[in-house]
């Protein structure tokens, strides 16, 4: 038994692709650097270890459990290391991973929190940081960049695209929508249908992410809703 492509991605969004382990939220993914493509840093760690012997190993549990996302908790390198050493097995029980991962997801979803924008402008500038990290997400690791395109079929770089897809668009999309729902009365109609277009297109893209519906149903970008918030920026006051 393998982890799930499903499991993989519900780890990775709803721990916002940075380590769980207290204090530590190391970013586990980076861009290219130099010569180097690239790459992530982040491991899968199994919280009852998946192999007899292993740290916190579970003899009870079937194969899909021990490899089911409920089981698993996205660590750095050293923090992974760290908890399977068995001189450490003591220290980190499982009870003590489920409670570092929930509180991890926990500070995650809050960050996400958006705090209710009175007018137009403060809306815009909460949410245009956001859309130009999407963006550049997009440029340096979408289909069409230019590391794409000269290494189709590399995996590391699709398994950095999908990382930032899970760990950036997705969670930044779920902000930018929380921000206009608090705040969407401040646009006139023909603003909000703008708003709506944008909300459905981050409702499929994430339903897409999650391997929920094909490629084809996805709503594209309105290309109209960064322009309005452009122009919502830079509007006089």
């Amino acid at each position: 038994m393998a982890i799930t492509q499903k499991s993989i991605k519900i780890l990775w969004s709803a721990s916002g692709g940075l380590c769980a382990f207290p204090d530590c939220r190391q970013r586990l993914t980076f861009s290219e650097a130099g010569d180097f493509a690239p790459y992530t840093l982040g491991e899968m760690a199994h919280i009852c270890g998946d192999q007899p012997g292993a740290n916190r190993h579970n003899a009870a549990q079937t194969p899909q459990e021990r490899d089911d996302y409920q089981n698993l908790i996205l660590l750095c390198p050293t923090h992974h290391t760290l908890i399977d050493r068995a001189e450490n097995e003591g220290r980190f029980p499982v009870e003590f991973l489920h409670q570092i991962k929930a509180d991890h997801e926990a500070f995650v979803r809050l960050r996400l929190h958006a705090v209710p924008a009175t007018d137009k402008q403060a809306i815009a500038r909460e949410i245009s940081p956001l859309l130009a990290a999407n963006h550049q997400v997009w440029l340096n690791y979408g289909p069409l960049s230019d590391f794409a395109r000269k290494n189709p079929n590399n995996d590391a770089a699709y398994a950095v695209w999908l990382s930032e897809r899970l760990g950036t668009i997705v969670p930044n999309n779920r902000r930018i929508a929380e921000v206009l729902n608090e705040g969407v009365h401040a646009f006139t109609p023909a603003e909000q249908a703008i708003i709506a277009d944008f909300q459905l297109h981050a409702r499929s893209y994430e339903r897409w992410v999650a391997d929920e519906i094909a490629y084809e149903g996805v709503v594209r970008f309105p290309k109209a809703f960064a322009e309005l918030i452009e122009e919502t920026l830079h509007a006089s006051t």
